[in-house]
C-alpha cells in the first residue's frame, strides 16, 4: 500500500501533461503545437549523472556513488586489507585454463550474448581507479604456466575507497561506481555536459545551448580524437596496445575502444539516434530533437535488454509491478565485481562469412594489417570468405570498424555461437601478452609492433585471475557467505557444488600435474560423441581427466575458502539458463532494483507513447530491425532475434 500513492501520482501527473497538451494542440497553430507538444515531452529529461531520478531520493543511482552492498564487506581486518588466499594466476591455471579447446554455449546463443553484456555493462558501471599497486606474481616454473613472462608479475592496481571509508572498524572500506546505475544510454552520451558537447554535432565552445541535434558521426563512424582538430581538447579516452591518443575514437564512456564489437554497439546506437533526428520535424530546436532522440535510444535499449537479452541469457524476472520509489536501483559491489563477469562467455576471434569480392584487393591488403585473416570458404553451394578477427587484434584497434564495415561486423556476431558460461576462460582474454618498453626507452607502440626488440618485455594480462583479485581488493564475501546472503544454500562438499561424480584427482596425479587438464570426451548439444574440431556439431560439454570440484579442493581445502568468483563460474547452469544459481540470484536482483526502482523506466513512461503519437517513432525495435535501419544490414540478413546463433548464407 505504501508504493502505491507515489506511483499514482506520477501517473496522473503524466494524464494531466497530456491533457493540457491535447488542449493546447487544439488552439495552436500547427508549428507552435508541435513546439509546445516537444516542450511538454522533454520537460524533465534524465540527468546525464542520474542524479534527481527518484524524487524522495535524489542520490540514488548517481554517478560518483558508492556501490551497494548484498553482504557485509570481507576484509582480512574488517577495514580495508584484502583477505589471502591462493595466488590467482595459480588458480587461474588450474581452474580457468581451456589448454585451448572450447566449449559452446549448450542452448545456441550466439556472440550477441557477450557483445551486449559488455555494452550494457558500460553504461552502468566503473570503479574509480586507484593508485595502491598489488601486482599478481607469475610463477615461470609452475609446471601448468605455458605462458612466458619476463616482467614476474600481472598488473594490478586497487581501486580507489570511497571517501570516508575503510578508516576503522565498522567502516569497511567502499569503492565509487563513477557511471550513473541506470540503463541510459550512458555509453552514447557520457555523464557530463562537457563530454556531450564535444560529442554533439555544432561548435564545442563551451555553450551547450549552441549544439547541434545529432551525434558527429564523420563517415557514420564514431569520431576520433582529432575531428575537431585539437587533440588535447578532446575527450579522455582509454587508451593502451598500439593505439595512439589522435587514433582514439570518442564516445561517452572512456572504455570505447576497448574492442572492435563494443566499437561496433556503440557505433549502432549512435546512427539510431541521428536516424530519430532526421525523422523529427525542423519546427523543433536542436535541443528538442536532440532530448527527443535520447529518450528513444534509452528506452531502445532498455527494451532489448529486457525483452531480448535477458531472456537469451534463460534470465526470467517477475511480472512488472510499476516504478517503485523504494526500490534503490544502485548497482550492488557483488554485481560489479562477480556477478556480471562473464569473460568465460567471450569467443577468442569473431568469425565473418561475406560473399567473395565483398572487398577489393586494396581493402583486404588494408584488413590484413589490420590483423584479420581473410581465407577461402564455402557455404553450400556458394563460395565466400572468412574473416578472422582474434580478440587480441580486436582490442584498442577502432580502425577496424570502419575497415570491416559496420554492418558486416554486427551480422558477425549473430552467425558464431558464445563461448559456454563456465569455469573456462579462453586464453585471448587469460593469458593476453602484451609489450612494454625497457630500460633503452622503446615506445609501447615500438614494442607493440616489434616484441623482439631489445629492450622490450613481455607480460601476461589474465582477466579470470585479476577478477580474483578484484573480488578481494573490494571485499567480496566467500562464495558460502554470498550464497548466504542471498537466500541459496551452502553446499556441503565441491562435488555438492559443481554435480562432478568425484572431488577426488586421479591416482598417481596432484594439482601440479599438467596432465589433469586433458580432455578425455566432448558432447554437442544433442548429447552426441563429437569433436572441438568439428564446427558442426560444436562441443558444449567435456569430461577432463580431472573434476573441477576436484582440482577446487586440492587448490582451497574447504568451501568456506573459496572466492567469490571461482565458486559462481564452477556451478553447473540452471536448468535453460547460461548462468549458474549464483550468478542468475545476482542478475535476478539488480535488472529487478534497474527496472522496477528507475522512474524513467520506459514502461513507466508517458512521454514515450507521446512521441509516438506526435512523431511516429516508437522505441520498440529489435537488435535485427536496427541493423537494417542503421547499418545496412539487408532484412532477413540475421536472424529476428540475433541474441541466437545461426549459420552464415551466402547467396
Amino acid at each position: 500500500m505504501g508504493n502505491a500513492r507515489p506511483t499514482h501520482r506520477l501517473v496522473v501527473a503524466g494524464r494531466l501533461a497530456l491533457a493540457t497538451l491535447a488542449c493546447a494542440l487544439m488552439v495552436a497553430p500547427p508549428a507552435a503545437a508541435r513546439r509546445a507538444q516537444s516542450e511538454a515531452i522533454v520537460s524533465e529529461p534524465r540527468a546525464l549523472n542520474g542524479a534527481g531520478n527518484n524524487p524522495d531520493h535524489p542520490e540514488w543511482g548517481e554517478a560518483g556513488s558508492p556501490y551497494v552492498r548484498l553482504a557485509p564487506a570481507r576484509y582480512a581486518n574488517g577495514i580495508s586489507e584484502p583477505v589471502e588466499g591462493p595466488n590467482p594466476r595459480y588458480v587461474s591455471n588450474r581452474i580457468f585454463n581451456s589448454v585451448g579447446v572450447d566449449l559452446f554455449s549448450p542452448r545456441n546463443v550466439s556472440q550477441w550474448g557477450w557483445a551486449w553484456g559488455q555494452f550494457l555493462d558500460h553504461n552502468l558501471e566503473l570503479a574509480e581507479g586507484g593508485s595502491e599497486e598489488l601486482p599478481i606474481s607469475v610463477n615461470q616454473s609452475d609446471p601448468l604456466e605455458s605462458f612466458s613472462d619476463t616482467l614476474g608479475i600481472i598488473p594490478f592496481v586497487r581501486d580507489a575507497a570511497a571517501p570516508g571509508t575503510g578508516t576503522g572498524v565498522g567502516d569497511p572500506r567502499q569503492q565509487v561506481n563513477t557511471v550513473p546505475s541506470y540503463i541510459d544510454g550512458y555509453a552514447l552520451y557520457g555523464g557530463a555536459e562537457s563530454r556531450l558537447e564535444w560529442l554533439r554535432t555544432g561548435p564545442d565552445d563551451g555553450n551547450p545551448e549552441e549544439a547541434g541535434a545529432s551525434l558527429m558521426l564523420p563517415g557514420g563512424y564514431l569520431p576520433t580524437a582529432s575531428a575537431r582538430g585539437d587533440v588535447a581538447a578532446a575527450p579522455k579516452m582509454t587508451e593502451e596496445g598500439a593505439l595512439t591518443p589522435e587514433a582514439a575514437v570518442v564516445g561517452g564512456d572512456v572504455r570505447t575502444n576497448e574492442n572492435a564489437s563494443l566499437d561496433a554497439v556503440t557505433t549502432l546506437f549512435a546512427r539510431e539516434h541521428n536516424r530519430i533526428v532526421s525523422q523529427l520535424p525542423e519546427s523543433l530546436t536542436a535541443e528538442q530533437k536532440f532530448q527527443i532522440a535520447r529518450r528513444v535510444v534509452g528506452a531502445e535499449i532498455q527494451y532489448i535488454t529486457y525483452n531480448a537479452f535477458l531472456p537469451a541469457m534463460g534470465v526470467q524476472l517477475p511480472r512488472y509491478p510499476g516504478y517503485n520509489p523504494t526500490v534503490d536501483p544502485e548497482i550492488s559491489a557483488e554485481f560489479a565485481t562477480v556477478g556480471y563477469r562473464a569473460h568465460s562467455m567471450v569467443d577468442g576471434e569473431e568469425e565473418i562469412v561475406v560473399p567473395t569480392g565483398t572487398y577489393s584487393a586494396e581493402q583486404q591488403q588494408a584488413l590484413r594489417a589490420l590483423g584479420v585473416r581473410i581465407e577461402p570458404v564455402t557455404v553450400g553451394r556458394h563460395h565466400g570468405e572468412l574473416l578472422f578477427i582474434t580478440q587480441s587484434a580486436a582490442f584498442f584497434n577502432p580502425a577496424l570498424v570502419p575497415g570491416v564495415g559496420l554492418g558486416t561486423m554486427l551480422t558477425g556476431l549473430s552467425q558464431t555461437p558464445n563461448y559456454k558460461n563456465d569455469e573456462q576462460i579462453d586464453n585471448a582474454l587469460r593469458s593476453v601478452l602484451f609489450e612494454v618498453p625497457g630500460s633503452n626507452e622503446r615506445t609501447p607502440a615500438q614494442c607493440f609492433e616489434q616484441p623482439q626488440l631489445e629492450g622490450c618485455f613481455s607480460g601476461i594480462v589474465d582477466l579470470g585471475a585479476i577478477d580474483i583479485q578484484r573480488g578481494r581488493d573490494h571485499g567480496i564475501p566467500s562464495y558460502a557467505q554470498l550464497r548466504e546472503a542471498l537466500g541459496l544454500g551452502v553446499p556441503s562438499s565441491f562435488d555438492q557444488l559443481t554435480g562432478d561424480e568425484t572431488e577426488e584427482l586421479p591416482l598417481g596425479r596432484t594439482i601440479n600435474s599438467p596432465s589433469i587438464l586433458n580432455f578425455t570426451s566432448f558432447m554437442d548439444r544433442k548429447g552426441h560423441v563429437t569433436s572441438p574440431e568439428d564446427p558442426g556439431d560444436r562441443a558444449v560439454s567435456a569430461t577432463r581427466v580431472s573434476t573441477v570440484s576436484a582440482r577446487l579442493k586440492a587448490i582451497y581445502g574447504s568451501i568456506s575458502n573459496l572466492d567469490a568468483f571461482v565458486g559462481m563460474v564452477s556451478e553447473p547452469e540452471v536448468h535453460d539458463s547460461e548462468l549458474g544459481a549464483l550468478q542468475y540470484a545476482i542478475w535476478r536482483r539488480q535488472f529487478e532494483a534497474l527496472r522496477d526502482g528507475d522512474r524513467f523506466f520506459y514502461a513507466n513512461d508517458p512521454t514515450l507513447a507521446a512521441i509516438k503519437k506526435a512523431y511516429h517513432i516508437t522505441y520498440k525495435h529489435t537488435l535485427a530491425q536496427l541493423l537494417t535501419l542503421d547499418a545496412e544490414v539487408p532484412k532477413g540478413e540475421v536472424p529476428g532475434n540475433v541474441f541466437f546463433q545461426r549459420a552464415p548464407k551466402l547467396h
